[in-house]
């Protein structure tokens, strides 16, 4: 009776191991980690420096990258991402002479009425002549014969005075627009050129207003510094038959953009001769190919950034190996007053994680304080990455415990007896 219930007794009873089992205690290697991080000021502090340049370029990349990209696609916008334009591109291709096959106003006007979602629409009659500049002297204009619409579909920005209307473009009258350097260096000054008269072929034309392009396309389109723009009615005084160069529409939205492309293009193709090409084209493309370019310099930046990271997770694996060797003794004794591979291992890990905290916290704050305070003391408004910060917080831990393994690991297989005997 007595053996089976020492038996049970043994047996409810916990062993002294289990009783004394080392567990680690997390607060106190903090703690411990945070004294030793202040006892050595100077030296952490150089070696956090690295994480915080690390993590600051990674921020600040992003924002860069952010803010090109935003760039970008704002000046695209500018011009219209709403835009379709048509252009007689060639025609047959075989050595024989073809007569050419070009657009014409009912082109434009069987594409705005069979194509949903076409709001706006504008031919272009490409003309050119001579104006006296002054001095005896005379220059070459480019004359673009338009419908009111032009301003719309073009986004142009009206300077001075005002674009020609429906009224205009109804009754023939005889007015137009002028660049604004043309109306600077004919006239002046933009001011002067309202109500100034310009002679195209012997007509004289009223200046009514001067205008630009939203955004300076350096002479890539039908406009140039000496451009006037006049009605399509009247320009047709200039010419013979009612061929048209170019065709411009605008969508209701720019989601409608690509399939109002396709479909401009085959009610253009259906009216002409099925070997006459026609140029139908957006700025679909060209946003796309914009964002791919703008991401694909992030990622370079990013990987750049990456490697700053890396150099100075190699800073914080070098200083701790450093410190290991210097507090060989020290571990000696903790090991000699019971201190596990396990606990000795966490310490240092703690404490190269602390310092790639620091160091990136510091650089967060650095990497986000440039682009708010550009947004607070200028216009600018610069795009800001909340996520560029919490991986800039994750980077940096994974750095510190990715670096911080091997030294950690290192000083917990040192031999306890061999340690206390280090001098």
């Amino acid at each position: 009776m007595a053996t089976a219930t020492t038996t049970a007794t043994a047996t409810s009873t916990p062993t002294a191991l289990e009783r004394h089992a080392p567990r680690l205690c997390y607060g106190e290697i903090l703690s411990f980690a945070y004294e030793t991080f202040l006892s050595n000021k100077v030296r952490f502090a150089l070696t956090a420096l690295g994480m915080v340049i690390g993590t600051a370029s990674l921020i600040l990349v992003v924002t860069i990258g952010m803010t090109g990209k935003q760039y970008v696609l704002n000046q695209i916008q500018a011009i219209g991402t709403n835009q379709i334009e048509a252009e007689y591109q060639s025609g047959s291709q075989r050595i024989a002479n073809v007569t050419p096959d070009p657009l014409t106003i009912d082109d434009m006007k069987a594409a705005v009425r069979e194509v949903p979602g076409i709001i706006a629409a504008s031919p272009v009659v490409s003309l050119s002549d001579r104006v006296p500049v002054g001095g005896g002297k005379e220059r070459d204009i480019s004359v673009l014969g338009v419908f009111p619409d032009y301003r719309v579909v073009r986004n142009l920005v009206i300077v001075t005075g005002r674009f020609f209307d429906e009224q205009d473009e109804q009754q023939h009258n005889k007015v137009g627009v002028i660049t604004q350097k043309m109306a600077e260096e004919l006239f002046g000054s933009q001011e002067e050129a309202i109500g100034k008269v310009i002679k195209l072929s012997g007509l004289p034309f009223t200046i009514v207003g001067t205008f630009r392009e939203r955004v300076d396309t350096f002479g890539q389109t039908e406009v140039v510094d000496y451009t006037m723009v006049i009605p399509y009615t009247v320009s047709r005084y200039f010419t013979d038959t009612p061929t048209v160069k170019q065709i411009y529409f605008s969508a209701a939205d720019p989601a409608m953009v690509p399939p109002a492309t396709d479909q401009i293009r085959r009610v253009i193709q259906s009216r002409h001769r099925a070997e006459s090409v026609y140029n139908v084209m957006n700025l679909t493309q060209l946003v796309v190919l914009a964002e791919k370019t703008a991401n694909a310099l992030t990622l370079v930046l990013l990987l750049v950034a990456a490697v700053v990271l890396l150099v100075s997770g190699i800073g914080i694996m070098n200083i701790m190996l450093a410190t290991v060797s210097a507090r060989i003794r020290e571990i000696g004794i903790r090991k000699a007053l019971g201190a596990t591979n396990r606990e000795i291992r966490f310490q240092f890990l703690a404490e190269a994680m602390t310092i790639s905290l620091v160091g990136g916290f510091i650089g967060v704050v650095i990497g986000l304080a440039i682009p708010y305070s550009i947004r607070f003391l200028t216009e600018y408004r610069v795009p800001i990455s909340a996520m560029s910060a919490i991986v800039a917080i994750l980077v940096s831990s994974f750095v510190g415990v990715i670096f911080g393994t091997v030294p950690a690991t290192r000083a917990a297989k040192l031999d306890p007896v061999e340690s206390l005997r280090y001098e």
